[in-house]
């Protein structure tokens, strides 16, 4: 894997994403993770094998298409990069072909860049931290 800072985050692309903060059903010990339903319409509508990209790294699980949701085999890419509630994601629609979707993901951590830092506004439950 690449060591410096500056590979953990890049600019999107301007193809279709989503954020998410992890929570205590995402991690440890369900493992859930369902796509917003601003997602539905780009995903397949039937089970599909998905590729989770991060640093030089993938994951291979699969999207079912009826709950629009990843299968167990999520808990891989979690156990694998250590993540636990209160870590953030960011899934960019890298591409959406009949036999893959890839996912390029992002991880945020309390140690957010310095030139995210700059663009964050509220910190409290009733004031959610906003990154545009």
């Amino acid at each position: 894997m690449s060591g410096g800072q500056e590979d953990d985050y890049w600019p999107l692309s301007g193809k279709p994403f989503f954020d998410i903060i992890l929570s205590k059903s995402h991690v440890r010990p369900r493992y859930n993770m369902f796509f917003p339903s601003r997602m539905h319409t780009l995903l397949p509508s039937r089970d599909m094998q998905t590729v989770l990209a991060y640093k030089d790294k993938t994951w291979d699980v699969i999207l079912l298409a009826k709950t629009k949701r990843l299968d167990s085999s999520w808990r891989q890419f979690i156990d694998d990069n250590h993540l636990k509630a209160g870590d953030a994601c960011v899934f960019e629609l890298i591409e959406c072909l009949s036999t893959k979707v890839t996912f390029k993901v992002q991880i945020l951590r309390d140690d957010f860049p310095a030139e995210l830092l700059a663009k964050v506004s509220g910190e409290t439950a009733g004031a959610p931290i906003v990154i545009d």
